[in-house]
């Protein structure tokens, strides 16, 4: 047996500026979530962080049209966000935020080691300016039309439609959020990360990854071969990370900038969970040992910001591991058009918790992840995947079973007599099916795993339409026996398959099948069943969806 590997599961930060729709579910959430749990049942050692990211220009944009401070914004949506991990069953070991004084300080060790070396120095700049507000914008507080694909909404850093990382001077026509007035550019000192110290080490890196998304390799490559450009990383704002003490000579009203530090957090948020579990050096066994695997979840937008310029910032730190993986997921659109918090398109994630059991919404999502092209989702799709295929296949098969069971066999898990060609190919076909979802899932290809494993159950169904146990219970009941006790197991090793994806109810099939303990118990394999062993009553897993339900 291979020693556990440690798997660094890093999760992208949500901005704590508003609720999260099933676009970020799908981009980052529910993948890492579903990878993370399968290599717990294959004894890996995993480390999932996260956290709200609390210092995002777009929270002061908020606050600022609510008219309250920045805290109270955060401290709305990070509960929210916490209920919905809670509700939906996402297995962080530490789910924390950017506030903390353990982040702060982890962020001026990164700041003060990169200056150190060399890749951070102070140089003046030219920033947009509002002259109605008397107030230098950061990057989010301007808004234009991008260069590259014309979209009328993009902000200063980033256009949501096609993804590109922008410097507010790029935006045709901008204009300022606080006021709507044509900003001016006005001279300011910066410090900047050297990213174009960086060129050449970095593309090398690039093209050397094995295994990565065409879209999220290109796309890195891309960027860089167009010249990697030194970016300032402190901005003229009052709310977020100060300066360390010995560098704040540049203005009290200097900021860390987010894009800086936000990714920082998935080095914090380690040592945050190492001292929280009392071995303050834990985290260096993800993060210094050579073996070890970081797995970056995160959307398409997201994409330079893990595949560029944090591996250039833990490059210029030195000592700590690069992403072994950026799988970054493409979008999910709504109608055609990209989900987006700021802008009210997709309903958020507690709409759908309030309304769907958390497995019916996480399998409607696990079944369309966007992991190579964008995926447009309804809910008409989400009514039709879980009654067509999660009930009427994965739901109905457990429950006929365990009923017919109930009925011919007294309750218990009956004994089988010997094994016919059927019986063993069926048996063989779910080890098969397991074994190919897990592979898929180190691939990180998780809709793939999911067809695996629904494959799976439909072999399972055919196998019991030509074996027809309700047919034989009266004239051969050894034969009904044994037909029972294939597919009680074939059912015991999917239940396993589906474990990542549909977490709540695989365990209460690992309870309706008798089974004492934890269902990571028998790891990613399926368990033989003890013939004789007493089973609870069976009750349906699922609920039908009415279309009225989501009306």
């Amino acid at each position: 047996m291979s020693e556990p590997r440690h798997i660094l599961v890093a999760v992208a930060w949500p901005y704590a500026s508003g609720s999260r729709h099933l676009g970020h579910l799908a981009g980052a959430y529910l993948p890492a979530d579903i990878f993370a749990r399968y290599h717990r049942l294959q004894g890996n050692r995993v480390l999932m962080v996260s956290g709200s990211d609390t210092h995002g220009t777009p929270i002061t944009v908020r606050a600022d049209q609510e008219g309250v401070e920045p805290g109270e914004i955060v401290a709305r949506y990070h509960a929210e966000f916490l209920d919905n991990w809670e509700q939906l069953g996402i297995s962080w070991d530490l789910y924390t935020a950017t506030d903390t004084d353990n982040h702060r300080e982890v962020t001026w060790d990164v700041f003060r080691r990169l200056h150190e070396h060399g890749y951070i120095a102070a140089q003046p700049t030219l920033q947009f300016f509002d002259p109605e507000a008397d107030r230098f914008l950061p990057d989010r507080y301007v808004e234009g039309t991008c260069p590259h694909c014309g979209y009328s909404e993009a902000r200063g850093d980033q256009c949501d439609n096609c993804g590109r990382q922008l410097d507010p001077e790029d935006l045709i026509d901008p204009h300022s959020r606080i006021s709507g007035a044509v900003p001016i550019m006005r001279e300011t000192e910066h410090y900047f990360l050297r990213l174009s110290a960086f060129q050449d080490r970095l593309l090398g890196w690039l093209e050397s990854r094995q295994g990565w998304r065409r879209h999220v390799q290109n796309m890195a490559i891309g960027f860089t071969k167009e010249g990697l450009l030194d970016r300032a990383i402190t901005r003229d704002l009052t709310w977020g990370i100060p300066l360390p003490p010995e560098f704040a000579h540049l203005g009290e009203d200097k900021r860390i900038y987010v894009w800086f530090e936000a990714v920082i957090g998935y080095l914090s948020a380690s040592k945050e969970w190492a001292r929280r579990n009392g071995d303050i050096n834990a985290w260096r066994q993800w993060w210094e040992n050579a073996d070890a695997q970081a797995y970056y979840f995160i959307g398409k937008d997201n994409i330079v910001f893990h595949a560029v310029i944090w591996p250039c910032q833990l490059m210029g730190y030195e000592g700590l591991n690069l992403p072994t993986d950026v799988p970054a997921n493409q979008f999910v659109t709504f109608k055609g058009e990209k989900g987006s918090a700021s802008r009210g398109v997709g309903r958020s994630i507690t709409w759908y918790t309030e309304r769907l059991q958390p497995d019916a919404l996480r399998y409607a999502i696990a079944s369309v992840l966007p992991e190579h092209n964008d995926t447009d989702l309804s809910d008409d799709e989400i009514v039709r995947r879980v009654n067509e295929e999660l009930v009427a296949t994965w739901g109905n098969l457990v429950n006929r079973v365990l009923s017919m069971t109930a009925k011919t066999g007294g309750g218990r898990i009956p004994s089988p007599g010997a094994l016919d060609s059927d019986d063993r190919a069926l048996l063989a076909g779910v080890d098969t099916a397991l074994a190919e979802a897990g592979s898929q899932i180190e691939a990180v290809e998780l809709r793939a795993a999911l067809r695996s494993v629904m494959e799976g159950a439909q072999e399972v169904n055919a196998y019991l339409n030509h074996k027809a146990p309700w047919k034989t219970a009266d004239g051969d009941p050894e034969r009904t026996a044994t037909t029972l006790y294939v597919a009680l197991s074939a059912i015991n090793g999917l239940k396993t398959g589906f474990s990542p994806f549909l977490p709540f109810t695989s365990a209460r099939v690992h309870s309706l099948l008798g089974q004492t303990g934890s269902l990571g118990d028998g790891g990613w394999q399926r368990v033989a069943l003890q013939p004789g062993t007493s089973l609870p009553p069976p009750e349906p897993l699922f609920a039908k969806i009415e279309p009225v339900d989501l009306a």
